[in-house]
C-alpha cells in the first residue's frame, strides 16, 4: 500500500556528508512511523534511525547518534537522513520503512514497507 524510494547515496570521503532522502507514495504517511535501517556486506540489516509519525521524537542507534539526523516532511511525503561526519564503517546499503505504529518503532518486525535501498560509500 506503501511505496517507498530512497535516493541521495553516493560516494564521499570520511568525513564528509550525505543527505537521503526517502519519496512515499500509495498513501500518506503521516500515520506511520519510519526508520533508517543499513546493510553492509556481509552483515545483517541493522537499525540506524526512527522517528515518531508526527516528527516529534526520534531514536537514533549508538553509531550514529550525534552525527545524522532523521527528519520527515510530511506534507511532502518525505523521509530524510542527514549524515554528518561519514566514517568507512557507515558503508551500507541504506533502506527506508515505514510502521502502522505512530511512535518511534525500533524493531524491524514492526515495519511493513521497505524500500530497495540507496548504497552509501564511505572512502577511507
Amino acid at each position: 500500500q506503501v511505496q517507498l524510494v530512497e535516493s541521495g547515496g553516493g560516494l564521499v570521503q570520511a568525513g564528509g556528508s550525505l543527505a537521503l532522502s526517502c519519496a512515499a507514495s500509495g498513501r500518506p504517511i503521516n500515520t506511520y512511523g519510519m526508520g533508517w535501517f543499513r546493510q553492509a556486506a556481509g552483515k545483517e540489516r541493522q537499525f540506524v534511525a526512527a522517528i515518531s509519525s508526527s516528527g516529534t521524537s526520534s531514536y537514533y542507534a549508538d553509531s550514529v547518534k550525534g552525527r545524522f539526523t532523521i527528519s520527515r516532511d510530511n506534507a511532502k511525503n518525505t523521509l530524510y537522513l542527514q549524515m554528518n561526519s561519514l566514517k568507512p564503517e557507515d558503508t551500507a546499503l541504506y533502506y527506508c520503512a515505514a510502521s502502522p505504529a505512530f511512535g518511534v518503532v525500533r524493531s524491524q518486525r514492526l515495519y511493513n514497507y521497505w524500500g530497495q535501498g540507496t548504497q552509501v560509500t564511505v572512502s577511507s
